[in-house]
């Protein structure tokens, strides 16, 4: 005769877990609130957590502060999204750091008049830790490099100007 499973004591081991996942949840929260990160990420035994907390600018700045007065970019917006337009432009094929050099201190892939042939690369990009070589898409002269060295990229941004 097959023995049934116990449902209570399935019902208390998955109440356990849930209690100890909230206990380290408010463990990593306290562990925020002691020191000066805003966010925590742990993975163990296959279970993964990360606790953030959101804090505003405006609740960190002084009272008398004031903001200098924004240079003016107004133009800035339509701009990119006009070189976003040009027949020479290089987009960004994913979200990431851009770099212009293999490494901190090297000499750059890349400078404005550089002469690319197709293939070539252009800059890196860091995602997710790895380093992502962008070839040139086609042979050229590079007229304009918009993103700056350490720049966060988004998909499809303009990284670079080939004509």
């Amino acid at each position: 005769m097959a023995r049934q499973p116990d449902n209570k004591s399935a019902d208390k081991s998955a109440a356990n877990l849930m209690s100890d996942d909230s206990a380290l949840i408010r463990e990593l929260a306290l562990l925020l609130d002691e020191t000066s990160l805003t966010e925590i990420e742990i993975e163990r035994a296959g279970l993964r957590v990360r606790v953030a907390r959101n804090i505003s600018v405006s609740a960190a700045m002084p009272a008398n502060f004031q903001p200098a007065a924004a240079p003016a970019v107004s133009a800035a917006p339509a701009a990119v999204s006009d070189l976003a337009k040009h027949p020479g432009v290089v987009p960004s094929p994913m979200v990431g750091t851009a770099y212009w050099a293999p490494e901190p201190g090297a000499k750059p892939f890349i400078e404005v008049g550089t002469k690319v042939s197709a293939g070539q690369t252009l800059l890196i990009i860091e995602a997710m830790k790895t380093m992502n070589q962008i070839p040139s898409p086609r042979a050229g002269t590079v007229t304009q490099i918009l993103v700056e060295d350490g720049q966060p990229v988004e998909f499809g941004e303009p990284l670079v100007i080939i004509e």
